[in-house]
């Protein structure tokens, strides 16, 4: 077998003409737009990677402000919920305050009715006591409303204090009260047992109330000195209001 050797080159450079060509004008443009297709690629896989990472931040973001919102909706919740259990408390302390002070000026006014109760029975009873004093006197001679009174005024003086009994007397005259205008022989019957429980004259003025239904009374600076029905009527209302604001 010959072998044509122009032949073989020629064609040997025809193939190296056309590798030419073909790396000049279709390789390298193949190669260029594969290449940008690659940084087309890359790029879009550049801008979802971005995009994944904004959207997972974004997410984390709302997750947290959504855990920051149900941590403050919580607090509120508590909050609320203390101030609710505060306002409560204030208003039931406020509201046993107030009971209390209802109850304690309850208490007080009834005191008070009672006490003015008490006092207005003793005033009925101290005005029916000196009725029926006055009525059971008028049967009475009326030298019994003064007679009858005068040795006990006088043991009164006698059981006072040494200093009291040498007060009476000094530069004020006692005043000797009696239900009537006393006589002549009355106020000397008093003056002789005044002496004789004292020790020593004793002089006094004369008054006369009524209101004492019957007795003497004698009142100095220092001391008052009495033996009479209404002071007798008083104690006695006295001791049965007390016995009975005891058992009541």
């Amino acid at each position: 077998m010959r072998i044509d050797w122009w032949t073989l080159g020629l064609q040997t450079v025809n193939v190296l003409v056309l590798i030419w060509i073909l790396s000049r004008f279709l390789f390298r443009p193949i190669v260029a737009i594969i290449d940008e297709r690659q940084a087309a690629a890359a790029k879009i896989l550049a801008d979802a990677e971005a995009a994944k990472k904004q959207a997972v931040t974004a997410h984390e973001a709302a997750e947290a402000e959504s855990a920051r919102i149900a941590a403050g909706r919580d607090n509120v919740l508590r909050q609320a919920a203390e101030d609710g259990a505060a306002q409560h408390a204030a208003a039931l302390a406020s509201a046993r305050e107030e009971v209390d002070q209802m109850r304690a000026a309850a208490e007080t006014e009834m005191r008070w009715t009672r006490a003015a109760e008490e006092a207005a029975a003793s005033d009925r009873a101290a005005k029916l006591a000196a009725d029926i004093a006055g009525k059971l006197l008028a049967r009475l001679p009326d030298s019994a409303r003064v007679d009858g009174f005068v040795d006990g005024l006088a043991r009164a003086l006698a059981s006072l204090p040494a200093a009291s009994r040498y007060g009476l007397g000094g530069a004020a005259l006692p005043r000797l009260t009696a239900a009537r205008p006393l006589t002549a022989q009355e106020a000397q019957s008093c003056r002789d047992a005044f002496a004789k429980a004292l020790g020593r004259p004793l002089d006094f003025v004369v008054a006369v109330d009524p209101g004492l239904i019957a007795g003497l009374e004698l009142e100095t600076p220092h001391a008052v000195v009495r033996n009479s029905f209404r002071s007798d009527l008083a104690r006695i209302v006295e001791e049965l209001t007390r016995h009975d604001r005891v058992h009541r």
